[in-house]
């Protein structure tokens, strides 16, 4: 599915290659495919937190070797993250927080840290585009497919999910790099992002990354019957 791109009302040569907009050097990457981690860093220190985590810190583990073939393929990684309401913190101050607060999701934070090559958004609501900068960043790098993980799926991922396919992306949804407070909540999700979406949705260890001179592409290895 291709992205739509807004006209233009400068005219070009015909043959002069367009050139995407200038963010002063700070989206210097340039793929089709980019990595979107929903709110991993999390301190899970809420009403169902402690459930959560049993699924969590799974999906987590499988999510850093998909995380560590990313950056060997060179495809982006954006964290969208909560501010958790603390509208005076930036991501590494909460980053921070929740490790030397040794806060049920610190184990998150340990297993995916964010290197200094990753993306972040800091987000007010569910949704990863909502109010944030994310659309500009992926027309930036020329992004045509989103591979989401992280949580809760039903909530901030589904929804991040919906956003991403109303914008024309194609939707790729981790079903084990994803995590629910419960099994039933999580499948349902899944399931419905596979039915309205028409996202995929594989394990981590099913996807793969190949690095080209154009930039990464990403293969899913067909389910076994």
């Amino acid at each position: 599915m291709t992205k739509a791109r807004a006209p233009t009302s400068e005219p070009r040569a015909p043959n002069k290659p367009r050139t995407p907009p200038d963010l002063h050097g700070n989206a210097p990457d340039s793929c089709a495919v980019a990595l979107v981690l929903i709110d991993i860093i999390n301190d899970l220190e809420f009403e169902g937190g402690a459930q959560l985590r049993r699924s969590a810190e799974p999906a987590a583990e499988a999510l850093a070797q998909l995380k560590q073939r990313a950056h060997r393929a060179g495809v982006p990684c954006i964290y969208a993250n909560d501010n958790f309401g603390r509208w005076r913190s930036d991501f590494r101050a909460q980053v921070r927080r929740i490790s030397e607060e040794q806060t049920r999701g610190a184990r998150l934070a340990e297993l995916l840290p964010p290197s200094d090559d990753d993306y972040f958004v800091l987000k007010p609501k569910h949704s990863a585009f909502y109010q944030t900068c994310l659309s500009v960043l992926l027309d930036h790098l020329g992004t045509k497919t989103l591979v989401f993980g992280g949580f809760v799926t039903e909530s901030c991922v589904q929804l991040s999910a919906n956003d991403a396919y109303l914008r024309g992306f194609d939707v790729v949804v981790l079903r084990d790099g994803t995590a629910s407070e419960t099994r039933r909540a999580h499948d349902m999700a899944i399931t419905q992002m596979e039915h309205v979406l028409h996202a995929h949705a594989p394990h981590c260890a099913a996807v793969s990354f190949v690095r080209r001179e154009s930039g990464a592409t990403l293969r899913i290895r067909p389910r076994s019957t």
